[in-house]
């Protein structure tokens, strides 16, 4: 299923690129796309949710960075949450184990959930 949401990605000219954060802090739209050209420079701080569905090559850096920016006390007092899918048995999930240890020994709490689970309604 398509999610309908604008795209933000390298080769998005800065313009367009300020415009749909602009129009996502008005709330005009419900979300946005975005790959790691995000990671920089960016300042959304009433976005409740973050999907990540590559962790660069287990970059805690980049990862930690994330979490920080949709973790951000909300003013309404909505809570945030930060979610990681990752491929089972891929050189991704090893990965994600390295950034979890990481993550963890920083404070934050994680709940893995497997996609049969969710799928089964388990």
């Amino acid at each position: 299923a398509a999610l309908d949401m604008p795209v933000i990605q390298g080769s998005t000219k800065n313009a367009e690129r300020e415009r749909l954060y602009d129009l996502f802090r008005r709330k005009e739209i419900p979300g946005l796309v975005v790959s790691k050209v995000a990671n920089f420079s960016i300042d959304l701080p009433e976005a409740t949710i973050a999907i990540q569905v590559s962790g660069t090559f287990g970059s805690r850096q980049e990862e930690a960075q994330r979490l920080g920016r949709v973790l951000r006390p909300k003013e309404d007092g909505r809570t945030a949450h930060f979610y990681t899918v990752v491929s089972r048995d891929t050189v991704d999930q090893d990965y994600a184990a390295h950034r979890q240890r990481f993550l963890a020994e920083q404070g934050y709490a994680y709940t893995i959930v497997d996609a049969d689970d969710v799928l089964s309604g388990g």
